[in-house]
């Protein structure tokens, strides 16, 4: 069972130096061989997706815990461990950080057609990929651009995301993980964890389920056309205008009107810390483009909303708002990092230490070990940094 967990790490500007490289590469090697041989593939692409876990292999291979350079080389550290051997594991990892992580379609395709995957299911990995990015960039508003996307999946189809982010006014990075068994819906509470050293008071989460109501509005503001969209773009260049006005917005693009929106009085006094207030709705030829692509397109749903090109963090936040304004549908924005410890505190703050989690990890990766080819002095090493 994959747990929810946060793990700590402050954002660093140094490199990895070749020769810790090079031992992390063989370490995983052997790491990656003894966990797939007595777990599976899909079981592997599992505990990627934990947080906790990813965190902890990190330390095994030598890299400092709390660096968030801890994410970007373990990822290529893997990488190159089971280059050549991607068929014999069953996984392959694709993507990376910077422009690696743009290669990421090419490189699911490439594998998917290596491995002997259908070539329906490669596109949907593709698919899922790019959504994942979507999201943490677009609907989890927090600050922090994304700048590593890592995509990992088994011959079975299994898969798992993670992904990190910068936010350089505050000195911190975030990881993202997904993981595709615990997924019902992409843009509804999609993360097996978020990895922080950093909380913030206000993040817009438009994927959290507190948002549900509001990316229903959204998706019917859309299906109802462009000109009735731009009226309530209107009204929020103008939110400080007195307005009491009724509209009707159809559901679900079928042409029924099976709900009716009252738009709220709106007065200054009564969103004066609203984030309406902090926005700029001054004429964006860019953004009303956009708007008129999707209503164009009319999506069936939110998610179809979310996965057409060029739609992005102000094209959501555009309709969000709308929708919280005007018609009085409130999205959520609570930061979706609760912590900035992996297992809790030794003094039960900020929570008690989750102890079965912790053992199960250090059990796990301290079998794999010693289950190793590696000299013993080298896996006495490595339990050493686990325990």
């Amino acid at each position: 069972m994959i747990q929810r967990g946060i793990a700590s790490f402050g954002l660093d500007d140094g490199h990895c130096p070749p020769w810790l490289f090079e031992r992390m590469v063989k370490l995983g090697r052997e790491m990656v061989y003894v966990l797939i041989a007595e777990y599976g593939p899909d079981e592997f692409i599992a505990r990627i997706a934990d947080p906790v876990w990813f965190q902890s292999l990190g330390t095994v291979l030598a890299f400092d815990w709390n660096a968030s350079g801890l994410t970007t080389i373990l990822t290529a550290a893997l990488k190159e461990a089971i280059r050549g051997h991607e068929r014999e594991f069953g996984i392959a990892i694709c993507g990376g950080k910077g422009k690696t992580s743009r290669k990421t379609p090419e490189e699911i395709t490439a594998w998917g057609e290596r491995m002997m995957i259908s070539a329906p299911l490669a596109q949907n990995l593709v698919y899922n990929s790019k959504m994942s990015a979507k999201v943490d960039s677009a609907l989890v508003q927090d600050g922090f651009d994304l700048y590593h996307h890592a995509f990992f999946f088994s011959r079975n189809g299994a898969w798992a995301v993670v992904q990190q982010g910068m936010n350089k006014d505050v000195r911190a990075a975030r990881r993202y993980h997904w993981y595709s068994k615990n997924i019902k819906d992409l843009v509804d509470e999609p993360h097996s964890g978020i990895s922080s050293a950093a909380t913030l008071k206000t993040v817009l989460d438009l994927s959290a389920a507190k948002s549900d109501r509001t990316r229903e509005i959204s998706t019917a503001l859309v299906q109802h056309g462009y000109a009735s969209l731009m009226k309530d773009v209107q009204l929020l260049r103008k939110h400080s205008s007195r307005l009491s006005q009724m509209a009707t917005v159809r559901i679900g693009g079928d042409g029924r009107e099976s709900r009716q929106l009252t738009l709220l009085n709106l007065e200054s006094r009564e969103f004066s810390h609203h984030p309406v207030m902090h926005e700029n709705f001054s004429k964006s030829k860019y953004l009303e483009k956009v708007l008129a692509t999707v209503t164009d397109r009319r999506p069936d749903d939110y998610e179809s909303l979310v996965a057409i090109q060029g739609v992005g963090a102000k094209t959501v936040r555009a309709l969000a708002l709308i929708g919280e304004v005007i018609y009085g549908a409130a999205p959520s924005y609570e930061d979706p990092a609760r912590y900035s410890v992996a297992h809790g505190g030794k003094d039960a703050t900020p929570y008690p230490v989750d102890r079965r989690t912790y053992d199960e990890s250090i059990a796990m990766l301290a079998a794999a070990v010693r289950k190793t080819r590696l000299p013993d002095v080298d896996k006495r090493k490595a339990i050493a940094r686990l325990v």
